[in-house]
């Protein structure tokens, strides 16, 4: 007995809508709502904040783990939190 509804075709059906939302994500970026976009920049700030808080926090071994000096991490936790 054989079943009807096994199909050969690997491709996921969401295929094309992955591509046409990964090659439109600039544009439904600046298509979003406003209040939308502004909660994900508060966001981006408040995340990069905290990390440039937490890398003066790291030893000088944990610090050249990752390629940086004191003076690296120093200079990236005084950007102000708007500052990539």
């Amino acid at each position: 007995m054989t079943d009807a509804t096994c199909t050969t075709d690997a491709r996921p059906a969401a295929t094309p809508a992955i591509a046409v939302a990964a090659a439109g994500n600039a544009l439904g970026a600046a298509l979003r709502p406003v209040p939308g976009r502004l909660l994900d920049a508060l966001f981006a700030w408040r995340e990069r904040a905290l990390q440039r808080r937490r890398l003066l926090q790291l030893d000088a071994r944990m610090l050249s783990d990752i390629g940086l000096s004191r003076a690296d991490a120093e200079n990236e936790a005084a950007k102000p939190f708007w500052r990539p």
